[in-house]
């Protein structure tokens, strides 16, 4: 019976002392700070005027396009003037978000951080965006035919540099 209670206890502890899971280890930290909204100005200023438009901006690109910019901006501003909790909304796209880039749940649970600081929220996932390449203003349509444009351009180029035979001389 002692070796028994002995063994449960050993389990109990292993469970108790288990390393971080998979996808705990391979999260990253954000780019930025959830307060860092001034390090864009712009974007702090247009977020806390009308945050439907940064929150339409953000779900085009997590969306990859499938919803545009305009349907998403509305749709915020529909749950903001009928219920008010436009949050539980941007939540689930800050989630999206996190999952799609491996980042972390910082500082807390993804709805909280939108209760709590809604405006800070979408500043830091606009950041985040701006960050990982995208040009927020075109969309996401505009961002894959600019980074096609960019592979094409860059097949196109020559290797290295034209060689002169005999070499430059005055």
């Amino acid at each position: 019976k002692l070796l028994h209670s002995d063994h449960h206890s050993q389990n109990t502890s292993l469970v108790a002392s288990a390393p971080p899971t998979y996808e705990e280890r391979d999260q990253v930290q954000w780019s930025s700070g959830l307060c860092d909204c001034l390090s864009d100005r712009r974007n702090c200023c247009i977020t806390c005027c009308c945050p439907c438009v940064t929150f339409g901006q953000i779900a085009e690109i997590v969306d990859k396009g499938s919803s545009s910019c305009g349907v998403n901006g509305a749709l915020y501003t529909l749950i903001f003037c009928t219920v008010g909790w436009c949050c539980c909304y941007s939540c689930f796209y800050r989630a999206k978000m996190r999952q799609q880039y491996a980042l972390k749940k910082s500082p807390c649970n993804d709805c909280c951080v939108h209760f709590w600081c809604e405006c800070c929220a979408l500043c830091q996932e606009y950041r985040e965006l701006k960050i990982n390449g995208f040009n927020m203003k075109i969309g996401w349509h505009g961002n894959v035919e600019r980074r096609s444009r960019g592979i094409l351009m860059s097949q196109m180029a020559p290797s290295s540099a034209p060689t002169v035979e005999g070499g430059m001389t005055r």
